[in-house]
């Protein structure tokens, strides 16, 4: 069974935000993890973090990467990186967020599926391309 990463840990401690999101395995590095932070894309309880904010166990905290948007609740504090299992252990996502981003995925899946060609345009569709466009 796993054990809980603040086991070997004192209470007292204090996790920095950028230490915590690395920790979590939200970001590979904690420079992408302190970027993130400073760039605005990370919310502690509603107010824009910062690197340096002390995490605490119930924080909810809201996190875009890229285009998704995940939004979790921290249940354990850890500043060094684990297994993924043990990662996954520290917050819990919401069920609202996590039907949101199933949701834009399928969306995503859905527009990306184009009748675009898959290589170079042929001699023949150059043509066709130059004649469309009037050169």
């Amino acid at each position: 069974m796993a054990e809980s990463m603040s086991d070997d840990k004192n209470i007292d401690d204090d996790v920095r935000l950028d230490k915590w999101l690395w920790a979590a395995r939200f970001f590979k590095t904690r420079s992408q993890a302190a970027e993130a932070v400073n760039g605005g894309k990370v919310h502690v309880n509603g107010v824009r973090g910062k690197c340096s904010r002390k995490m605490q166990i119930g924080d909810k905290v809201q996190i875009t990467r890229g285009i998704d948007v995940y939004q979790v609740t921290v249940l354990d504090l850890a500043d060094k990186r684990g297994s993924a299992a043990l990662a996954q252990s520290l917050y819990e996502e919401s069920e609202e967020s996590i039907k949101r981003r199933t949701e834009e995925s399928a969306m995503r899946k859905l527009l990306n599926v184009s009748g675009a060609p898959a290589g170079r345009p042929s001699k023949r569709d150059r043509r066709e391309i130059r004649r469309v466009k009037g050169h």
